[in-house]
């Protein structure tokens, strides 16, 4: 019997015990000793996920350069292969990901512009700045669509829901709005925070929004409703970075996915979504946290900071996989891309660098 026959046999054995053992347990017939065979096979479904991820061993660093001032934010748009970067320079620049070249610099707002954030059928980006303005871009053309007076202070963060249709964002003013994303109406603002509020996610399924603040605090809100589910709170100093796992993650750490937060107290702290309840606290980095981000399957964090790093983290372990140095500054803004191959960074005022870290 063959080597090739031997390792064909145990995935295909693998994956009809997997399936099996899940689909009789939705019919809830499982008594406790099944359950834990169930566990095996999710263990067997984790397992088989790290196999498979990229080792960051051999990574082709590529420094693009053209903003003359910090890149706050960076957004990728997979169906017509882009990245925008958002500059304190007052403009967003699209770069193509495949030749990473220059597409195009869009102009329009008179201040620092602090996040992009690209429609899921990559058509428009939405972007907000200093001056308190959310402007909506047609991507092909660069053309402004939309502009919106948001706030009298900063809007910090935004981003559009997974459905395309509401455009969230934070700001200075402490409040977070949510806007239709096609007219441009407010729908509703929500009040709670006692602190600028610096950045907001959605969750995958478009049911919350999580928002953390100068106040120490992270809150989940009702994106239907706009109603305050909980409020928790946990880091020593503001919260600067807010992330969702997938929905569609395995993890021992939650049943219901995992929030990550990222703050100036130098900490990464992993919070249960159904509960609020700390999960894990990830310690590293040596200056504040600017930016987290989950990989595809939420098994794979990473984090940018302040001091010049950008550091891999095993979710599930909570520990470091692997540290990238070469920012000749703080890291402001960082995600995965190219089914999480790729991570594609935005630097600090004196690098004013866009990175694309490749794994080979």
């Amino acid at each position: 019997m063959s080597l090739n026959y031997l390792k064909t046999f145990f995935k295909f054995t693998s994956a009809i015990f997997l399936f099996t053992n899940l689909a009789a347990c939705s019919q809830g017939k499982f008594d406790n000793a099944t359950q834990t065979e169930i566990n095996q096979a999710k263990n067997y479904a984790i397992a088989k996920n790290s196999v498979e991820k990229p080792a960051w061993n051999n990574i082709d660093i590529q420094t693009l350069t053209g903003h003359s001032d910090a890149i706050w934010s960076v957004a990728i748009n997979p169906q017509q292969n882009l990245i925008a970067t958002a500059s304190e320079d007052n403009t967003i620049k699209l770069w193509n990901t495949k030749t990473r070249k220059l597409v195009r610099t869009l102009t329009g707002h008179t201040k620092g512009v602090l996040s992009v954030s690209f429609s899921p059928d990559g058509e428009r980006l939405a972007s907000s700045s200093k001056e308190g303005i959310i402007k909506i871009w047609q991507v092909e053309t660069g053309g402004i669509v939309k502009t919106i007076n948001a706030s009298e202070k900063a809007v910090r963060s935004l981003t559009y829901t997974s459905d395309g249709k509401k455009i969230v964002n934070s700001d200075w003013a402490n409040d977070i709005k949510i806007w239709d994303a096609e007219t441009g109406d407010l729908i509703r603002t929500l009040k709670g925070h006692e602190g600028g509020v610096f950045a907001i996610a959605v969750s995958p399924n478009n049911k919350i929004i999580a928002s953390v603040s100068k106040d120490k605090t992270i809150k989940l809100w009702n994106l239907k409703t706009g109603e305050l589910i909980r409020s928790f709170a946990g880091h020593e100093d503001n919260i600067r970075t807010v992330a969702f796992s997938p929905i569609s993650s395995v993890s021992p750490l939650s049943k219901e996915g995992i929030i990550a937060t990222g703050s100036v107290d130098k900490t990464i702290k992993l919070w249960d979504v159904e509960t609020g309840k700390l999960v894990n606290t990830l310690s590293d980095h040596s200056q504040y946290i600017n930016s987290v981000a989950f990989n595809s399957d939420g098994t794979i964090l990473v984090s940018a900071a302040e001091d010049k790093t950008i550091k891999l983290w095993d979710v599930n372990k909570g520990e470091v996989i692997r540290t990238l140095s070469g920012s000749g500054a703080g890291v402001n803004s960082v995600i995965f891309a190219k089914g999480d191959r790729v991570i594609i960074s935005g630097s600090a005022a004196d690098d004013n660098k866009l990175r694309i870290w490749e794994n080979k």
